[in-house]
């Protein structure tokens, strides 16, 4: 007997009309069959935030993809929730795709990502997932170059079964695809976001906030995400969801009163 293609859920961060999740969804019908649930404007940098105080609305989405797709009001992570326990129908899902995300995810940008929280959350539901990040922010970035590394990741982790618990992050350079070295599986930098809010005026005279910052890298290690952007390579970082610190347990058992 023929084994069934892959059920593969295809989510994203940054709306279901984002030219990098359309990219995505053409590369995954080669490896199974594809169900789209993404959000149905911008989530971008919701994180793991989940709806909780209001409604939520799914709604079917007419494409052209020749696929099934609906458009979530939630967020990232809503949208998981959404195709792993109605849209499945009783299925199983057997990989959980991300992306492609306008912008790269790298190092401490995996707190913030509605991307990443995505395929998290689909490593919580213990099914292989992947993150996908184009370093590039622009509205019309060019995600052709991104297909020949996703489809060899896609079929890697297809094929070697990956184990649960940890998802994948998967960042691209901003190259022309002939100029990309490799993929480096890699660790994530350190660094964090020198942040501050620019006040402003609006014409009626009221106060509004942008927040603006600087990324402060503070890592040389040539094992990083960030050392692999810079250099050409796509970087793969394994992410997990346990964010304790081991090595700190010990250290506040010691503590007086603990």
């Amino acid at each position: 007997m023929e084994n069934k293609r892959p059920l593969i859920l295809v989510v994203n961060d940054d709306g279901i009309t984002a030219p990098g999740i359309q990219s995505l969804i053409l590369i995954m019908k080669d490896f199974g069959e594809v169900v789209v649930v993404a959000p149905d404007k911008s989530m971008s940098g919701m994180g793991h935030a989940i709806t909780i105080n209001s409604t939520l609305r799914l709604n079917r989405h007419e494409n052209n993809w020749g696929v099934e797709a609906f458009s979530c009001s939630g967020t990232p992570v809503d949208c998981v929730k959404f195709g792993t326990k109605i849209v499945a129908d009783g299925r199983k899902f057997d990989l959980v795709v991300s992306g492609i995300n306008h912008g790269s995810n790298s190092s401490i940008n995996v707190i913030y990502s509605g991307t990443m929280s995505a395929a998290v959350e689909g490593s919580i539901e213990g099914i292989p997932s992947i993150g996908f990040s184009l370093d590039d922010h622009a509205l019309d970035a060019d995600f052709s170059g991104c297909e020949n590394v996703i489809r060899r990741i896609v079929d890697n982790v297809l094929s070697n079964k990956m184990e649960k618990g940890y998802s994948l992050n998967v960042n691209i350079p901003n190259i022309p695809k002939e100029e990309i070295k490799g993929i480096r599986v890699c660790r994530q930098a350190k660094a964090y976001w020198d942040e501050d809010f620019e006040k402003r005026e609006d014409p009626f005279g009221g106060s509004y906030y942008w927040l603006t910052g600087k990324f402060v890298y503070q890592d040389e290690g040539e094992d990083t995400d960030i050392w692999a952007l810079r250099n050409n390579y796509v970087s793969v970082v394994p992410t997990q969801f346990d964010l304790t610190n081991y090595e700190a347990i010990e250290i506040l058992k010691n503590w007086n009163g603990f």
